[in-house]
């Protein structure tokens, strides 16, 4: 395998593990160790975590090397916020299609990724590619987040599918609508999510 394999594979199980909530705001982030459980050396880690440190997904200082950002509520909030608006600048921007699989992307097994998936369809239906980085980037950000989140609220599901619809016929009111409250609702549930990206359920045998 070579360098550049190796060094892409390290990254992309790297952001997928802390993605996914698995690892607790503020953890401290030992490149050896982390080399250890990706069964790599510790240079593709730690050009990795530098990778990382570029898309605000990890901090790198000076005193303690590579950690987890805390989340805080209030900041939090301001990722849903930003979220939100996002979008909305999207939608307003939505170009018109006849192409029905023109936006059209597979859903993931993943149980934080029906949000992305529904997200990156609304940045590709915008018709500007600097929507979708942003998008994109705030995915990334809140993905922890909406791993506990599933904790939190039992129709998810259910609401990215009447967002979904609602980008599907077109009726950009509702949309708007929908993307609003899904977000409202999350706000109001910020301290619990909190409390869950620090104190997640013990799994039985722990």
């Amino acid at each position: 395998m070579n360098a550049g394999t190796t060094a892409g594979r390290v990254y992309d199980a790297l952001k997928a593990l802390l993605l996914s909530g698995a690892v607790p705001p503020g953890e401290h982030l030992e490149p050896a160790r982390l080399a250890e459980g990706l069964a790599s050396s510790v240079t593709p880690v730690r050009d990795a975590l530098h990778r990382l440190v570029g898309e605000r997904l990890v901090e790198a200082r000076t005193s303690s090397g590579f950690n987890l950002p805390l989340v805080t509520e209030a900041g939090l909030r301001d990722r849903y916020r930003w979220n939100e608006e996002v979008l909305f600048a999207a939608i307003r921007a939505r170009r018109p299609t006849t192409d029905p699989e023109a936006a059209h992307i597979e859903p993931s097994s993943n149980p934080s990724e029906p949000d992305r998936s529904l997200f990156e369809r609304i940045g590709a239906l915008s018709g500007n590619f600097e929507h979708g980085i942003q998008i994109a980037a705030a995915s990334d950000r809140l993905s922890a987040a909406r791993a506990a989140e599933y904790r939190v609220f039992d129709s998810s599901n259910a609401e990215i599918a009447r967002m979904h619809e609602a980008l599907g016929s077109g009726t950009l009111s509702d949309l708007r609508r929908l993307v609003r409250g899904y977000h409202r609702r999350r706000l109001r549930a910020v301290p619990e999510v909190v409390r869950l990206l620090y104190h997640p359920p013990q799994r039985p045998g722990q």
